[in-house]
C-alpha cells in the first residue's frame, strides 16, 4: 500500500509538470498561429491509452511515463518525422515564423516550470510556512557522522556560513555544504573556514545515512544492552553517562570520540542512576567499544526543539517563494559540479523513476509532494534549459544563433544534431533507469 501512494503521488506530480510545461510551447504556438497536430501527456510509440481529436490537435495519453510532448507542425522534433518538411513551408508552420517568435514558443515550457516553482512556493509560504531546523538553536553545536567528520567537521561545532552566506536552515545546509567551496563555522570559540574535502562528500553520497550526517548533540543515555563489557559491569537501561577516567561527558558523540582512544582498555565511567552518581570499571572490547545503545528519542528531541515555523503574509510570501525557486534552481546547478567530479563520483548516486518514486511520502502528504512538485518543477527547467538538441535549450540554441547571424542553420543540420540528441537522451535514459533497477535488485543484499 505504502508503494502505491507514493506511485499515485509520482504519477500525479509528473503529470501536472508535464501537462503545463507542453501548456507552455502549446499556448505560444497557438498565439502565433502554429498548427499543433498532438498533445500528449506521456509518449505514445506505437498505441496510446486514450486519445480525441479536437479541432486540429489530437490530445491524448500515452503508455510510457517518462514526460510529453506537443507536435507543431513544421517542427524538427523527436518524433523525427521530416516528411512534412520536404514540402515547400507554409504559413500556419513553425518554420515559417520569425526566429523571436519560435524562440518564445520554445522556451514557454521553460518559463512555466520556473512560474509553477514560484507560485507552489508562494503558496505553501502563505498556508503552512516555512518549516525549517534553525542551526542557530544548536545551541551546543553539531554532532557528525564518520562520513561527515571525513569532510572536515567536528562535533561541537556550530555551522555559521557556507560560501560567505549565513547559514540559517539545517536542511538547505546540508545539501549546501555538499557543494560548497567553503564551510565557516565556530569551533573552540574561534571562526574557522575550510574547504569541505571530497573524499567525505563522496562517502557521504554513497552512506545510507547520508540523510543525517549531522544532528543535535544529546546526551549518552542507555537505551539498551547487548552481550559484552557493559551488561557484564551492570549498567542499566536509563543509565546517563556523565564521565570517562575523570573527564566530564556531555554528550554521545564524546563519549564516542574518548572511547575510540583506549582500545582494549580498562576505563572507569561515572555513571547518573536515580539522581546519584556511581563509578563503575569497565574495560573496552578492541574496537573501543562498551556495548550499549544510546536512547537516540533524546535526539530526536534535541532535533525538535531546533524546529521553527515562519509564518508569511502575501508579499513576503511571494517574495520568500521567488528566493526558493532560485535556491531550488541554484541547487540543481551546483550539483553538476558533484556529478563530474572524478574523486566524488555523483554520477554512481543518479536516479531515475523508481529512485524519485521512493521520494516520495510513504502516506498523503500535500506540503511534502507540492514541495516536491515545486522543486522538480525546477529541476525541470534546469534539465530542459541544457543546450543538447532533442531538449527545449537546444532548439533554443539554434534559434538564438539566427537571431544573432540572421541566418538560419539549415534544415540538414537541425535534422542531424536532432538525431544525436535523441539518441544521447535515450542512451542517458537507459544508464538511469538501468541504474535504478540494478539498485533496486542488489539493495536487499546491502542491508
Amino acid at each position: 500500500m505504502e508503494l502505491a501512494t507514493q506511485i499515485f503521488q509520482f504519477i500525479l506530480s509528473i503529470s501536472i509538470l508535464v501537462i503545463l510545461h507542453e501548456l507552455g510551447h502549446f499556448l505560444p504556438a497557438k498565439w502565433f498561429k502554429c498548427r499543433v497536430d498532438k498533445f500528449y501527456l506521456f509518449f505514445d510509440p506505437w498505441f496510446s491509452l486514450a486519445k480525441k481529436k479536437i479541432g486540429e490537435t489530437e490530445y491524448g495519453i500515452g503508455w510510457l511515463p517518462f514526460g510529453g510532448y506537443v507536435k507543431i507542425a513544421g517542427m524538427v522534433d523527436e518524433s523525427m518525422d521530416t516528411e512534412q518538411l520536404k514540402q515547400p513551408a507554409q504559413p500556419w508552420e513553425f518554420r515559417s515564423k520569425p526566429a523571436w517568435q519560435r524562440l518564445i514558443i520554445m522556451l514557454g515550457g521553460i518559463f512555466v516550470n520556473l512560474i509553477l516553482a514560484w507560485a507552489i512556493y508562494t503558496g505553501l509560504n502563505l498556508s503552512v510556512g516555512e518549516k525549517y531546523h534553525d542551526l542557530a538553536k544548536f545551541e551546543n553545536g553539531i554532532a557528525v557522522s564518520e562520513e561527515g567528520a571525513k569532510m572536515g567537521l567536528m562535533n561541537g561545532d556550530k555551522i555559521l556560513k557556507i560560501d560567505g552566506k549565513p547559514a540559517v536552515r539545517m536542511e538547505n545546509s546540508m545539501i549546501n555544504m555538499l557543494l560548497a567551496n567553503e564551510i565557516t563555522v565556530l569551533r573552540n570559540g574561534k571562526e574557522v573556514s575550510f574547504a569541505p574535502k571530497e573524499d567525505g562528500i563522496a562517502h557521504i553520497l554513497g552512506a545510507k545515512t547520508a540523510k543525517s550526517y549531522i544532528v543535535n548533540r544529546f546526551a549518552p543515555v542507555v537505551d539498551k544492552l547487548i552481550a559484552g563489557p557493559a551488561k557484564e559491569a551492570g549498567l542499566k537501561v536509563g543509565d546517563k553517562i556523565v564521565g570517562l577516567d575523570g573527564k566530564k561527558i556531555n554528550f554521545y558523540d564524546e563519549l564516542t570520540k574518548e572511547l575510540a582512544t583506549k582500545k582494549n582498555t580498562a576505563v572507569k565511567l561515572e555513571i547518573l542512576r536515580n539522581n546519584e552518581i556511581k563509578t563503575v570499571e569497565i574495560t573496552t572490547t578492541k574496537e573501543g567499544k562498551i556495548g550499549f545503545g544510546p536512547d537516540f528519542g533524546l535526539a530526536q528531541k534535541a532535533i525538535e526543539q531546533t524546529e521553527t515555523t515562519k509564518e508569511y503574509s502575501f508579499l513576503p510570501a511571494i517574495g520568500r517563494g521567488f528566493e526558493r525557486t532560485v535556491e531550488s534552481l541554484t541547487m540543481q546547478i551546483k550539483q553538476f559540479k558533484l556529478m563530474f567530479n572524478k574523486k566524488i563520483k555523483g554520477y554512481k548516486n543518479v536516479g531515475g523513476p523508481i529512485a524519485i518514486v521512493k521520494m516520495m511520502p510513504k502516506e498523503i502528504d500535500w506540503v511534502a509532494f507540492w514541495s516536491f512538485t515545486a522543486m522538480f518543477s525546477a529541476w525541470l527547467a534546469f534539465l530542459n534549459l541544457l543546450p543538447i538538441p532533442g531538449l527545449d535549450g537546444g532548439h533554443a540554441l539554434f534559434t538564438t544563433w539566427e537571431l544573432i547571424t540572421g541566418k538560419p542553420v539549415p534544415q540538414k543540420v537541425l535534422e542531424n544534431a536532432q538525431m544525436i540528441g535523441v539518441i544521447f537522451l535515450m542512451g542517458l535514459m537507459l544508464l538511469i533507469f538501468g541504474s535504478d533497477i540494478y539498485k533496486f535488485i542488489i539493495s536487499p543484499f546491502l542491508k
